[in-house]
């Protein structure tokens, strides 16, 4: 079914949708602007709920009819590939959403958080067909993501096959991760949920303390070959108490990240407890923290960590607290809409919509302004000829154009 639907936005309405707050603890809290804390040159953006609201832009609906949608992938003829998180790979063909999923998905750990998770093609697509997925698999009482490869043929996928698992198993439905992103050199980097919230537990403590172990996947993003195997340049290869597969640790969740086409430079976000959401410039080999140094709050009360800064952990660039709970970042690299360019786009579960992050030339944080989109938005790309999307986490999801005015 395709709706085109294209409509001025109500600044009463923006306001209105964006400051209103409900309850944290089920993640459907109202969020955030930003203003400088002004300690030092290095102190990250603290955005709250002031953030300016944009005004000169509109949305096209392209079509809806998407049940919880996660990911986007654009094929070269122009056609969308758009995963469902129950276990769907579904297509949107010139505009419309074609009735039959695309058939060779296999079954998914559906449950709470997880399922069918992220779609990225390999860069060598045109050659080679492949198109590459994260997905969860197992129990409730034994999962983890796995990474997988497939070749699509136009009409199916083929030849499905499952090139990496996250280990240790968990157990619950939460903090699965899982973005996909290409570096240049044609390795991928996937990032790894840390596993769930207290009081979730693995080998007798917060599960969550796996983000600081080396020797574990969870709370990381492990840099890969396209075949699933170790690249041997990874930072910590020559570490007997690592895990090669490790290309930086200390995370909660990430379900944003990307790359700057200009400069190589990788941005992620990922989400805080209550509170404490943070956009990182990552780098190989770094310690983001999480949970010994935290903005966040529990859930429960109190501070994640009395720690929220310390020397050997890289400042995030923004933080937002309350939560907006990103998922979807998207560098825009495209002149079509100059005035978006060299710009980071990240999507807003909570706060229904897609923060435009205003950079310079050098990563510094300019400013930020809310696009309202006024669904929980799940994903944000952009298009080979230069649009801007996002999927929303709905019943029944919808995927939508943006465009400046």
């Amino acid at each position: 079914m395709k709706s085109i639907i294209k409509r001025q936005i109500n600044m009463a309405l923006l306001s209105s949708i964006l400051l209103t707050a409900v309850s944290c603890s089920v993640l459907e809290e109202s969020t955030s602007a930003s203003n400088t804390n002004g300690s030092s040159s290095n102190s990250p953006i603290l955005s709250d709920r002031n953030v300016a609201v944009a005004s000169n832009f509109s949305t096209t609906t392209i079509t809806e009819g998407l049940e919880r949608p996660w990911g986007m992938a654009w094929l070269p003829d122009g056609s969308i590939l758009i995963t469902e998180r129950p276990g769907r790979l579904r297509i949107v063909r010139n505009g419309e959403l074609d009735l039959e999923p695309i058939a060779g998905v296999p079954q998914v750990f559906a449950v709470n958080q997880g399922g069918l998770m992220d779609v990225s093609l390999h860069p060598n697509f045109e050659s080679n067909q492949l198109v590459y997925f994260t997905y969860s698999d197992g129990t409730n009482q034994a999962n983890h993501t796995k990474v997988a490869r497939a070749v699509f043929d136009g009409t199916s996928l083929q030849n499905w096959e499952d090139i990496f698992e996250v280990s240790p198993l968990k157990p619950s439905g939460q903090h699965f991760g899982s973005r996909i992103t290409w570096l240049p050199d044609n390795t991928m980097l996937v990032a790894i949920g840390d596993g769930g919230n207290p009081p979730i537990q693995l080998n007798g403590e917060n599960i969550r303390n796996q983000a600081q172990n080396l020797n574990s996947h969870l709370g990381s993003v492990v840099r890969l070959n396209d075949d699933g195997s170790i690249p041997p340049d990874n930072p910590f290869v020559d570490d007997a108490e690592a895990n090669d597969a490790i290309w930086s640790y200390g995370h909660r969740n990430i379900q944003g990240m990307t790359i700057n086409p200009n400069s190589d430079r990788v941005w992620s976000h990922e989400h805080g407890s209550r509170g404490g959401d943070e956009l990182n410039l990552m780098q190989a080999g770094e310690n983001y923290g999480w949970p010994e140094v935290s903005y966040s709050d529990e859930y429960t009360g109190g501070r994640v960590s009395e720690v929220s800064s310390r020397p050997d952990v890289p400042e995030p660039k923004v933080v937002w607290t309350p939560s907006i709970a990103p998922s979807g970042l998207a560098f825009y690299s495209s002149d079509r809409f100059s005035q978006w360019q060299g710009d980071l786009f990240a999507g807003g579960l909570v706060s229904r919509d897609v923060r435009r992050i205003d950079l310079d030339g050098e990563g510094n944080i300019l400013g930020e302004e809310s696009i309202s989109i006024g669904q929980r938005v799940r994903d944000v790309r952009q298009s080979p000829d230069g649009g801007l999307y996002v999927l929303t986490d709905e019943q029944n999801g919808a995927l939508i154009s943006i465009e400046p005015e």
